[in-house]
């Protein structure tokens, strides 16, 4: 195989991350990270197999198609951030691998490991951390030059069950205190999707435990923790964003959201003052908004919300406008007015079949 050719064509070549980090821990990883002592461009260029399929001068990174696999392959580098919470930007191309290391978020993933040799290669004390279950950062600034780096460092903490070590815990708290603002949003909105998406509702716990609620917005009112994960698990063949089910009750008005995400916090937010008195209202208000919307609501109203998601919405009407026709009525608006009414009486008692609904007709009409 030609991948296995690859790893085998040079000394330079490096498995750096993600990759390492598991493999170490004894899981299995995604994602394969590939770093070249040197330049990566002109690396893949040297390969007699393989398709170049992009190249990126500015990092010099490049992708390559192996035995149709996409294989990202990057070169050593050095980067700094002039805008702190911005992407940084490249200082140098081909580095020593000890300083292209000193890039990354935590010292658990800037462990290497040759590609043709299998030895592990740690210039800042990654294993140690591993086996302590450390999450450490590799310098001081590293949550003033990118912030995404808290959220993080959560997702981390819960999937491998880490701790902060107490320094960097200091560095994130004095970060949480002074947030600068003027950071990448879509950034920190693709880390919380990720860690929010891991459906655990320790990840909401150290969240609010650790005040990382400052880096959405410096407003946030009323921030309570409320058992998410139990309702999401409840329904979770139904729900299509996890993420905005824990942290759509927030301000993330910063955040740049989709329109459909902005329809379910709308939603929610709608709900909140809506005259929930009778099932048919709680009916109405409910039935044509997103189940995020509702899992939302259930902060508050969790009682009514799985009346509605476990026995309200399961009633329907068994006739429509097309019966009003047939019994000789013209269509028109009176139409909605009259088939609410009948709904409203078949939630009050859903033993009404089709023809005693058809029968409640002529009384409403």
């Amino acid at each position: 195989m030609d991948i296995i050719n690859l790893y085998e064509k040079s000394e330079n070549l490096f498995f750096v991350g993600g990759i390492v980090r598991d493999e170490l821990l004894g899981k299995q990883s995604p994602d394969i990270d590939l770093t070249f002592v040197g330049n990566a461009i002109d690396f893949a260029h040297s390969l007699n197999f393989g398709e170049i399929t992009q190249i990126n001068e500015e990092f010099g990174s490049v992708h390559l198609n192996i035995d149709n696999k996409t294989v990202d392959i990057t070169s050593t580098r050095t980067e700094r951030y002039p805008n702190k919470g911005q992407l940084p930007v490249v200082d140098t191309i081909a580095c020593p691998l000890k300083d292209d290391v000193k890039r990354r978020d935590f010292t658990i993933n800037a462990i290497a490991k040759n590609c043709k040799s299998g030895k592990i290669v740690d210039y800042v004390g990654g294993i140690d951390d591993l086996k302590n279950k450390t999450l450490r950062v590799l310098h001081d600034e590293s949550f003033i030059d990118d912030p995404t780096r808290i959220i993080r460092g959560l997702k981390f903490a819960v999937r491998f069950g880490f701790e902060l070590d107490e320094h960097t815990k200091k560095l994130q708290d004095e970060y949480l205190e002074n947030v600068d603002y003027n950071m990448s949003f879509k950034r920190l909105k693709d880390e919380l999707v990720d860690a929010f998406n891991l459906n655990k509702q320790e990840v909401l716990h150290k969240f609010i435990e650790q005040k990382m609620y400052k880096l959405l917005s410096l407003k946030q009112n009323n921030v309570k923790e409320f058992d998410v994960q139990a309702i999401v698990d409840k329904y979770s063949s139904e729900i299509k964003n996890i993420w905005i089910c824990y942290l759509g009750s927030f301000n993330l008005s910063n955040l740049p959201l989709t329109k459909s995400e902005m329809k379910i916090i709308e939603d929610y937010k709608k709900l909140l003052n809506t005259d929930l008195s009778s099932d048919f209202k709680i009916y109405k208000a409910f039935e044509k908004v997103e189940i995020e919307s509702l899992i939302l609501l259930a902060q508050t109203k969790k009682d009514i919300v799985e009346k509605y998601l476990d026995k309200l919405r399961k009633i329907k009407l068994q006739i429509t406008g097309e019966d009003l026709i047939k019994m000789g009525y013209k269509p028109s608006k009176k139409f909605a007015q009259v088939l609410d009414a009948v709904l409203q009486a078949v939630i009050e008692n859903p033993t009404l079949d089709h023809v005693q609904q058809l029968g409640m007709v002529e009384k409403f009409m």
